[in-house]
């Protein structure tokens, strides 16, 4: 099943996450953002000439659509993981599967369509509140305006990602619409480092600066061929996997053991992804 990708997709960004984590010490968020991106950009343009392709398409429109909009969430998310604790900054990035599932009953709704599978919504909204359990976040009453950036940055995040479903099915390939979305990185990066300004490069740095570029890479490919070819409710819901992954490192790496409603929270994640991958829709 291609929604299985997504597995992939989840994983790798937990590394990103993981190399992230290790850098922000040395560099700012709009470098992390900028060498992120700008890795993409070559590595695909290396491969791209290597296999005598061309990043020549004829769905520009779509392109600028799907990377304004992921843009938009990437920017918004890290604003709000500055202002915010790290649980609820993600929790609410972790809302763009149920935003997700909202569209595509709405696109039904409106072709007059009853064909969504609302036992797949519930699971999504299930597999929610898992990760609500497992990462327990907290707001204060002054940071509203984070808050709200964190719920608009997975709102942006879903219409991205039904964005790469439209370029999917007039058949751009993966890697192209990645690319894209990579150069949209690599502008905001520019304008972020310009304000803010970059940082000397070091070893350990640029060891660093390329795990997240590679990471990164890999993850969106796979988060791409998932909403592509798979099943987008499926998909959606098996985004919630990055939360487990994450977890788990946590504990491997910082030792930072769940509380019993986290081990909840993941048992309801897991059971929420199985039952997504037993129940695929037709209709997404």
């Amino acid at each position: 099943m291609q929604s299985l990708w997504m597995l992939v997709s989840a994983f790798m960004f937990t590394l990103m996450g993981l190399f992230i984590k290790l850098a922000a010490n040395e560099y700012n968020t709009g470098e992390i953002v900028l060498y992120r991106s700008l890795i993409g950009v070559i590595v695909l343009l290396g491969m791209a000439r290597l296999r005598g392709q061309s990043i020549r398409t004829r769905h520009l429109g779509s392109h600028i659509k799907r990377s304004t909009a992921g843009v938009i969430s990437l920017g918004l998310w890290f604003f709000s993981l500055t202002q915010l604790p790290l649980s609820t900054a993600m929790t609410l990035n972790y809302m763009s599967p149920i935003w997700i599932s909202l569209i595509v009953m709405g696109t039904a709704a409106m072709r007059g369509s009853l064909r969504t599978d609302f036992r797949l919504v519930a699971a999504i909204f299930a597999g929610f509140v898992g990760v609500a359990l497992l990462l327990q976040p907290t707001i204060d009453s002054q940071a509203w305006v984070a808050g709200v950036a964190g719920v608009v940055s997975g709102v942006f995040s879903a219409i991205a990602y039904m964005q790469v479903k439209e370029l999917g099915a007039a058949g751009e390939p993966d890697w192209r619409i990645v690319f894209y979305f990579s150069a949209g990185g690599v502008l905001l990066g520019l304008t972020w480092v310009a304000i803010e300004g970059l940082h000397p490069m070091t070893w350990r740095g640029a060891g660093l600066m390329l795990g997240v570029g590679i990471a990164a890479l890999i993850a969106q490919t796979a988060l791409t061929r998932a909403f592509s070819l798979g099943n987008t409710l499926v998909t959606a819901n098996l985004q919630y996997s990055g939360v487990i992954f994450a977890t788990l490192i946590s504990m491997l790496v910082w030792g930072d053991w769940p509380a019993l409603a986290g081990w909840i929270g993941m048992l309801l994640i897991v059971a929420s992804g199985m039952t997504a991958l037993r129940r695929p829709s037709p209709s997404a």
